[in-house]
């Protein structure tokens, strides 16, 4: 086995699909084989005589299971519809496509997983939302919020990558025993202190099972996981075309939020949040 290999864990019944992304030898001379989930924002480590190499698939499909389709068809075609829908309130004089335009919010997503990062930027893109990606490591993602949001000055932001409880059995309260709760952590306390109104920048943070009640403590609108459980790759995206495609007069229900999840009220909470979306007329005359 090889650093990039498709693995599943026997002793998990091979219930997750994951890829190998270092090996090392631990202080009993065995070889450790480093894994990211492929669907699932997790970590986790197993001894190579534990896995079992997998055809070699294509990460697009994994992510875009049949759930998953469904709610990104739902996402288009409420997104196809959203002009119309979020027309209702303005005068009259205003409600002709020829006058005015919309202006969804602008997504900035700091990810530790660059090949995740990618497909969010595609569906971002199909779902009309302007957005900026920036693969940073966990670690390293707390040094570069403040420059990255000062720069691109988004209506959200998006930190995210790879967690996991590393500690079984332990303190659920205990921030060190998460992989990177304390680094997204220490990144929406630094956002923060850029922008410290939740309706003036919308922060989702974490990852499989992240520290919910830390990472909301810490200033994030939205977080994962109350359940401790995995969070798929794209539950930020959907939670973000939400709020970016919501009219600025509008308070989103979390229940709706929450609704626009793959992973649902385990896998996601928060508070109730403005939305971005603004109307701009007339169109360019020039």
């Amino acid at each position: 086995m090889k650093v990039g290999d498709i693995v599943a864990r026997k002793s998990y019944n091979k219930d997750i699909v994951f890829k190998i992304t270092d090996i090392i030898v631990d202080e009993n001379g065995k070889k450790i084989a480093i894994l990211k989930g492929v669907a699932f924002r997790i970590i986790a480590d197993a001894e190579l005589s534990d896995l079992e190499i997998l055809k070699p698939p294509d990460i697009r499909e994994i992510l875009m299971d049949k759930n998953v389709e469904s709610i990104l068809y739902r996402s288009l075609k409420k997104a196809k519809d959203r002009d119309r829908r979020n027309m209702r309130g303005l005068p009259k004089s205003a409600q002709q496509p020829a006058n005015v335009y919309g202006v969804p919010g602008k997504v900035l997503q700091i990810d530790g997983d660059k090949e995740y990062l990618k497909i969010c930027l595609d569906v971002y893109s199909q779902l009309g939302i302007p957005a900026v990606g920036v693969a940073i490591p966990e670690t390293n993602q707390y040094k570069e919020v403040k420059n990255l949001l000062e720069k691109h000055k988004p209506d959200i932001l998006v930190i995210t990558g790879h967690d996991a409880l590393h500690v079984k059995n332990g303190d659920l309260k205990n921030i060190n025993n998460y992989r990177n709760s304390y680094n997204f952590l220490k990144a929406v306390k630094e956002a923060r202190k850029w922008q410290p109104d939740l309706d003036t920048l919308v922060i989702f943070a974490g990852a499989c099972q992240s520290n919910y009640e830390a990472l909301m403590k810490a200033g994030a609108n939205y977080a994962s996981s109350p359940g401790r459980i995995m969070i798929h790759a794209l539950d930020p995206v959907f939670i973000v075309e939400k709020i970016a495609c919501s009219r600025i007069d509008v308070v989103v229900p979390i229940e709706e939020i929450l609704d626009q999840t793959i992973t649902g009220v385990k896998g996601i909470g928060g508070f109730e949040t403005r939305g971005k979306f603004r109307w701009a007329m007339p169109r360019p005359l020039l």
